[in-house]
């Protein structure tokens, strides 16, 4: 019989996505995947390849609110006995958790019960939850080499960040030939749509008509938003096509000459792998500023340009990216230097450590 190895992570695209394509290789060297998460998996996780998905309950310790401490401690005590009911009835080989709080009581039901584990880290920092358990796994796999906040003696391994096989599919893309549209990809997740909605529309009205006439602009936007930036873009006179999620992301990234992004760690992952420059525009106040340091590493390589939310200008952004978009020399480049950034083979590697920390290596 196949032996089963158990995923937890939180039930966002970012801690799911990884997730996703550690169970992908796993699956074709013959183990059997379980998932544990949270409800959010409806949204993220519909091809998420697992024998069972398992709704396990949990929640922040939210320390800063200590009216609430008593409710959300009793949510992660009643999280992890059930963790540990499932991991007793499945009898996993191994827990690989994938951050965000519903990865902690799985992982911590696994270490009581002497499970081989290990947590991954798909940011530059390490986050609260895998901050908490990486002294109680057997590794902690990271996306980056220098990645903050490791407590000492931290057993970390590089990895790299795993891409999904859709993405995988897009691996060092051809760059698009010069000469027609300039394709620009705009997109910024959940969290970050809004903005680019809001600001993305002020910037091409900077721009000059030439400019924009050599655009065609692929941009996500949240549905509540869709109709007023159509609206603005027919108004421009810019050909766009705009969605509220993009299944086919990485095809998109692989067509364009340039991406305007947030810099979460999925992103960055893909970016690298596909191999396209990037504006990444961080997050502005996300814990630990994680995605700052993610886009950080990805700029130092050469493979793309910071723009802090708070420091955007309307008239300067549209004459930078008009800068940008007439370099053909310098995207291109860009785009070389993001696949020295990117590591299309961690899931590979993820699923290599999975099998050394169950002694089949």
């Amino acid at each position: 019989m196949s032996k089963v190895v158990v995923l937890a992570a939180g039930g966002t695209g970012g801690h799911l996505f990884p997730a996703q394509a550690l169970a992908e290789t796993l699956t074709s060297r013959g183990y059997r995947i379980h998932l544990m998460t949270d409800e959010r998996v409806r949204d993220y996780g519909k091809n998420f390849p697992a024998d069972e998905t398992h709704i396990v309950e949990s929640a922040s310790p939210g320390l800063s609110d200590p009216l609430r401490l008593p409710s959300r401690l009793l949510k992660l005590f009643k999280g992890y006995t059930h963790a540990k009911s499932i991991l007793r009835k499945v009898k996993p080989a191994a827990v690989a958790g994938f951050g965000g709080y519903p990865s902690f009581p799985p992982i911590y039901a696994a270490a009581s019960l002497h499970i081989p584990a290990l947590v991954h880290e798909a940011n530059s920092v390490l986050g609260r939850a895998n901050k908490m358990l990486a002294k109680k796994v057997d590794a902690v796999a990271g996306s980056f080499e220098n990645t903050l906040g490791l407590p000492p003696m931290a057993k970390f391994v590089l990895t790299g960040n795993p891409v999904r096989a859709i993405a995988l599919a897009q691996k060092a893309a051809t760059y698009p030939k010069f000469g027609g549209k300039m394709n620009l990809l705009v997109f910024g997740g959940s969290q970050g749509a809004k903005f680019f909605s809001d600001f993305m529309p002020t910037a091409f009205a900077e721009m000059p008509r030439d400019l924009r006439d050599k655009l065609s602009v692929t941009q996500q936007c949240r549905p509540e938003d869709m109709e007023r930036v159509k609206a603005a873009y027919a108004a421009l006179g810019l050909q766009s096509d705009l969605q509220p999620f993009f299944a086919d992301l990485p095809k998109r990234i692989a067509e364009s000459h340039l991406v305007v992004s947030r810099s979460g760690a999925s992103t960055i992952a893909e970016l690298g792998v596909i191999g396209r420059p990037a504006v990444m525009v961080p997050l502005p106040h996300s814990i630990d500023n994680d995605q700052l340091r993610n886009a950080q590493s990805f700029a130092s390589a050469g493979a793309g340009w910071l723009c802090p939310q708070g420091e955007l200008k309307a008239h300067d952004f549209a004459a930078f990216l008009g800068r940008l978009l007439t370099d053909e020399a310098g995207l291109k480049r860009a785009a070389e230097s993001a696949l020295t950034h990117g590591k299309p083979d961690a899931a590979e590697r993820l699923a290599d450590l999975i099998e050394k920390i169950i002694g089949e290596t």
